[in-house]
């Protein structure tokens, strides 16, 4: 896995906050972008919409679609803004590499990365509080997924513990167990819940926010109707 080799011409902006990625599509070539993710474009790209993964990315809560853009007579450019505020990271697949992302982290890819849905199993999913799938990618070329909040990668080798909820991605290296921090009293009151226990070797991206904490913290200060 490269963090430097890339098909394509990029440029990250806005990081760590807000990022966003401005990619330059060469003449005749096709970029795979979640759906409602493209933000600008040359006119002279085309987008083609294709269904992909079925019931499973229906499960997810992902979009049940993928679009290509395509540059037809010639280069042009494609700025891609994910939905949640947070960061973005690029990798380039090679060989064997395969990446695990969290349901809501895939935003786009080179055409000949293949994206699909992968079942945790019904005890790491459902127990995890996070999606019963995730998303593997695989083959060779380009990869760029986000976090909501800032992004750490982290090198694990042996044994690492993380919130379920604070995992962006993970590489094939590594294995993980669904477990509680304490026993069943902290699990229902301390506010910490279930964690991944990764073991192996590989790397591990997690982010600095989760959505159920900022749910949390914001609750309080909604406005709410009085009853006469």
């Amino acid at each position: 896995m490269n963090k430097t080799k890339s098909d394509y011409e990029y440029e990250m902006q806005c990081k760590p906050d807000f990022a966003m990625v401005n990619v330059k599509i060469p003449a005749g070539k096709t970029l795979k972008v979640e759906a409602s993710s493209m933000a600008t474009m040359d006119t002279n790209i085309k987008m083609k919409t294709k269904f992909r993964g079925g019931f499973s990315r229906f499960l997810t809560g992902e979009s049940l679609f993928i679009n290509e853009f395509t540059a037809e007579g010639g280069p042009g450019r494609i700025d891609v803004a994910p939905g949640s505020p947070g960061d973005l990271e690029h990798v380039y697949l090679e060989g064997n590499d395969v990446l695990y992302l969290q349901n809501s982290a895939y935003v786009a890819s080179s055409m000949e990365v293949n994206v699909e849905t992968k079942w945790q199993g019904m005890m790491k999913g459902f127990f995890s509080g996070e999606s019963l799938f995730l998303i593997k990618c695989s083959g060779t070329g380009d990869l760029w997924f986000n976090t909501y909040g800032a992004m750490i990668e982290i090198d694990v080798q042996g044994e690492y513990v993380v919130d379920t909820g604070y995992i962006v991605a993970f590489t094939e290296g590594l294995d993980y167990k669904v477990q509680s921090v304490g026993g069943y009293k902290s699990l229902f009151l301390s506010g910490e819940g279930l964690v991944c226990r990764f073991s192996g070797s590989g790397k591990l991206w997690i982010q600095t926010r989760q959505v159920p904490s900022f749910s949390s913290w914001v609750n309080p200060f909604r406005p709410v109707k009085k009853s006469n």
